[in-house]
């Protein structure tokens, strides 16, 4: 079996961090340049929460998903946007599996949050311009 220390491993990780940066970008793109700010905003109350969150939301997967992609603190930033899609998925439940269901579904918005959690897990990859130092998990061999 493969050891994760690999010569490949850092290049794979350094793929999923792009992935999720590029998704965590389009994510926040999508609210400013298909639904605006303020639609967000108000499809944002229309599902109980607050419309003023629209605008920090958009903020932290903006600038989230630019710093994945660039590998800056990569860790600690995908571990932090985490939050923001599980609510996200909670919104969604209601409307069942397939995101493409009215409404969207929930496994686009869980999906993001386990890359994201393993991300967090695996490490900054190769590449990265910033690397995690804090908040890091440490395991012992299993």
């Amino acid at each position: 079996m493969e050891s994760h220390k690999s010569s490949s491993a850092p290049l794979g990780i350094a793929l999923l961090r792009v992935s999720l940066g590029v998704m965590w970008t389009a994510h926040a793109l999508l609210k400013l340049l298909v639904f605006s700010l303020a639609g967000t905003a108000q499809y944002f109350e229309s599902v109980g929460l607050p419309g003023l969150l629209a605008y920090p939301v958009f903020v932290a997967e903006l600038s989230g998903g630019i710093a994945l992609l660039l590998g800056i603190y990569a860790r600690q930033v995908a571990l932090a946007l985490a939050p923001l899609m599980t609510v996200a998925a909670w919104v969604h439940v209601p409307n069942g599996w397939v995101h493409t269901s009215p409404g969207g579904g929930w496994e686009y918005p869980v999906f993001l949050i386990s890359a994201s959690i393993a991300l967090w897990l695996l490490g900054d990859g190769a590449a990265a311009l910033k690397r995690s130092g804090w908040l890091v998990p440490k395991f012992r061999n299993v």
